[in-house]
């Protein structure tokens, strides 16, 4: 089996579906934020605060590869990675890609009941929050919808809709 690799806005559900999917099919599930984290011995926010975004993308596009290689696993990715470098073309060549494809609303609501820390959203009011989701959301669709598959994830409110996901991906994958 290739690797299935998923990507998407912050807040889509990419890491629900990806651990859910892994469960299934019997394969290794990584996040590639936790990923980074446990190799750098870090936390992404702290990465961001010592060498910025652009030293952050730079660790987790290397990463990527390194995960990436592995077979027979599900790869969740950070919302940014499809947009830097060739991380895109290159997820493409060597697996499935999947898009969660979810609206400014919905991925705002997610967000609000999230309880991780989003280093691109401290310090912003809930109207800043909404107003930056959508302007990134125009900026990095061009890269999401380069996906082999997209799927639109604004109906995922409960366990039984995240399982019947993980069966439509399973089916569009034949896996």
């Amino acid at each position: 089996m290739k690797s299935i690799i998923i990507i998407g806005y912050m807040g889509a559900g990419k890491t629900t579906v990806g651990k859910a999917l892994a469960k299934e099919l019997g394969v290794m599930f990584y996040d590639l934020d936790w990923y980074i984290e446990s190799r750098m011995r870090k936390t992404v926010k702290q990465i961001f605060d010592e060498i910025g975004e652009e030293g952050f993308r730079k660790i987790e596009r290397n990463m990527l590869h390194e995960v990436a290689e592995f077979e027979n696993v599900v790869v969740s990715c950070g919302g940014g990675t499809p947009c830097f470098f060739d991380n895109m073309d290159y997820m493409n060549q060597l697996g499935e890609t999947i898009y969660l494809k979810a609206s400014p609303e919905t991925l705002h609501t997610h967000l609000k009941m999230g309880k991780g820390v989003r280093p691109l959203l401290l310090n912003k009011t809930p109207e800043e929050v909404e107003i930056f989701i959508r302007e990134q959301l125009k900026l990095r669709e061009p890269f999401y919808n380069k996906a082999k598959h997209i799927i639109d994830i604004n109906v995922m409110d409960d366990f039984n809709k995240i399982n019947g996901m993980v069966e439509q991906i399973r089916k569009m994958l034949n896996v």
